[in-house]
């Protein structure tokens, strides 16, 4: 059983800052790209950011030098910064993990529950 869980949502005015994390626990053999993903009202998911086992980091147009992710290998958590926070960034935003379970040959997609963060003065 592999689980994602978030925290570090919530109601912040317009220009201030929130912190996700997100860590994975279970049984599993190591884990692959992790990222964040939200989901606005009425729109489709979208990717925010992730960042790849490297190290490697791909981000939204609309996130770039406000949002930073980050992930810590010993803990197998990521964590989202998000700064100079605008109300279009109110959303559900999901946890994901690529994560192997057993082997190094195959992998699996996960999510976590989500966490509502809401940008409104």
């Amino acid at each position: 059983q592999v689980q994602l869980v978030e925290s570090g949502g919530g109601l912040v005015q317009p220009g201030g800052s929130l912190r996700l994390s997100c860590a994975a626990s279970g049984s599993f053999v190591s884990i692959g790209t992790m990222g964040w993903y939200r989901q606005a009202p009425g729109k489709e998911r979208e990717l925010v950011a992730r960042i790849s086992r490297s190290g490697t980091v791909t981000d939204a147009d609309s996130v770039k030098g406000r949002f930073t992710i980050s992930r810590d290998y010993t803990k197998n958590m990521v964590y989202l910064q998000m700064n100079s926070l605008k109300p279009e960034d109110t959303a559900v935003y999901y946890c994901n993990a690529n994560i192997y379970r057993q082997t190094w040959r195959s992998s699996d997609d996960y999510w976590g529950q989500g966490t509502q963060v809401t940008v409104s003065s």
